[in-house]
Parts: C-alpha cells; structure tokens; sequence
C-alpha cells in the first residue's frame, strides 16, 4: 500500500493541514509520499520531508501549477498516481477543485470530506453531519479527501528525501486572472484556537467591529454564518458552515447566530462552544457548553470591558 499526500501550502510554506492529512494517511498503513506541486516551492517541499512517517517527497515546479490550477493538477497527479493506491489531500477549495477530475480520469469514486478511517472503512458526514456514513471501497485506487480538522497534525522529526521532477502539462483552455485575498493579522480561519462569529443578528457590516475588537484582544479568527455573508456583512472567506470552511477551534463563539444545521456542519466539532443570542429557542443553544441570552449589543461590549479588566 503507498499512498501520496497533496500538499497544502502558498508557495513560501506548508500548511498545518498537511500534516494533518498525512496522519490520515497513516490509517491507510504502507508508505506515504508528499506532492509539493508549485512554483518557487522548495521551502515548502524542505518543510514536507520533515514530517514523521514521509517516505519521500516529490517536488514539481511549473508555472501554471504556481495557483494549482485544476487543469493542471490533475495532469500532474494522474501522470504519478501508476505508483499509488491511494490519493489524499486535504478537504479544502483548492484540492475539492481538482480531486473529482483526478478520480474521474483514474474510473474511481471520490470519497469525501473523511473524518475517520479504520481498517480500511472511511467515516464521513453526511446530511449536514446530522448522520455519518462509513464507506469501503473495492476500487483499486482510492482518491480520499480529509476533513483536517478531525485529525491531529502529524509530528516533525522525518527526514525524507526531495526529489525534484518535470511535470508536462499541455493547453489547459483556460488560464489564471487574478485573485483578491482579504489580508489580516488574524490567524487562519481554519487554523486558528479562538474563533468568534457573528450572524445575521449582528445587523450590519459596521456592527462586525465589535467582533473584530473582541477578536484582536483574544488573538482569535472572525467567523460569519451564511446569512451574514450573504447580506453582505463580511467577505465570503469569512463563512462558516457547510458550505463554508469547517472549524474545530479550542474555543468557539458564536454571536448572533440561530445555529442552522448548514452552519453547525462546519463548527460543532469545536472543544468549547459558547453562543450569545437573544433568542432562548435558537437551535444554537442545543450544542453550546454555555449559552448567554441576551441583546448582543449589550452583550459585547460588556465582554470586552471585562477582558480589559484581566489584562486582554
């Protein structure tokens, strides 16, 4: 059994989910390889061959991989996958884009978004993560994505080796534009150990920076539900939820949320939750360790007069 890694990274570094994905891997059993496919990516392949269990890192450089575009990727990895058993990568935008062509290309069935895998049977939600299925597959090649933040990150202490290839990659009928990142000081999203969100009771974009406050004195991530995205209060890369990014943060608040299954998708695996909601019926209240009903607009405020008061 040899399974290959995608790796999750900018160019410049490695992303935690990474070696998040390569624990998964590792209940795979056998051996596992890690793609680092990009443009100017040696730092991030070096980073690669450092984690526990890596066999071997292969390193690919190529200008229309610089963004990983789908088309690209999946020329890159169908031409590699005659040496593996299985392909995995992390259940984020980037690799959700190419994965189903990969699979499809390869005659197999994508298995996604796994939180779980045991002798060979994989565990994913399904209907919201209302439900959970476990899924085995004849097929004899497996093409896995990873819900990383079910997995811990696999630890430092490998020495694997880098081997740098070509890659051909022909006219892929489309090419990359542009891109608009919201920048922040904040941490990731999805890496980040504090989280706080707001939803539509927040009421306006405007009110968001009395999370933004909060969330600078606790060194936490701003989240947003689907409504409040949708309404325009926050950019998109700010949503939580099903189809948003999912979270698993040491400690979530959520402020003005009802707590509709699509958000509780992609944060119910939070450690601890804590909601503030003026509604004592939101559904929110059903998976929160500590709820708070009460106006927001109160609420806030006085939150961060008592985090100032500890020295926050």
């Amino acid at each position: 059994m040899a399974t290959l890694v995608v790796a999750e990274h900018n160019n410049a570094s490695l992303a935690d989910a990474t070696a998040k994905t390569v624990t998964a891997a590792k209940a795979l059993g056998g051996d596992i390889d890690i793609l680092v496919a990009g443009k100017g990516a040696a730092a991030a392949a070096e980073a690669a061959g450092r984690i526990d269990g890596v066999r071997a890192v292969i390193h690919i450089e190529h200008d229309l991989l610089d963004k990983q575009m789908p088309e690209a990727m999946e020329a890159t990895l169908v031409a590699l996958m005659d040496g593996y058993d299985a392909l995995m990568a992390p259940d984020t935008t980037t690799h959700k884009a190419y994965m189903p062509r990969v699979a499809a290309k390869l005659d197999t069935q994508q298995i996604s978004s796994v939180t779980g895998i045991e002798d060979g049977t994989f565990e994913r939600p399904i209907y919201a993560g209302n439900a959970v299925a476990y899924v085995t597959s004849d097929d004899p090649k497996k093409v896995v994505t990873v819900r990383t933040t079910a997995f811990a990150a696999a630890g430092e202490g490998g020495s694997a080796s880098v081997e740098t290839k070509a890659t051909e990659i022909g006219d892929m009928g489309s090419e990359f534009v542009s891109e608009e990142l919201t920048k922040s000081d904040r941490p990731e999203l999805t890496g980040a150990k504090i989280v706080i969100s707001g939803g539509r009771g927040m009421g306006s974009g405007e009110n968001f920076s009395m999370i933004e406050s909060i969330a600078d004195k606790l060194g936490a991530a701003v989240g947003a539900s689907r409504a409040a995205v949708d309404a325009g209060y926050v950019p998109n890369d700010y949503q939580v939820g099903q189809t948003g990014k999912a979270v698993a943060p040491e400690l979530y608040i959520a402020v003005g949320i009802s707590g509709a299954i699509q958000h509780l998708a992609g944060m119910k695996d939070s450690k601890v939750i804590a909601a503030i909601n003026k509604d004592e019926e939101a559904p929110i209240f059903q998976v929160a360790d500590y709820g708070l009903v009460a106006d927001l607009f109160k609420a806030l405020p006085e939150l961060e007069a008592e985090l100032e008061k500890v020295g926050y």
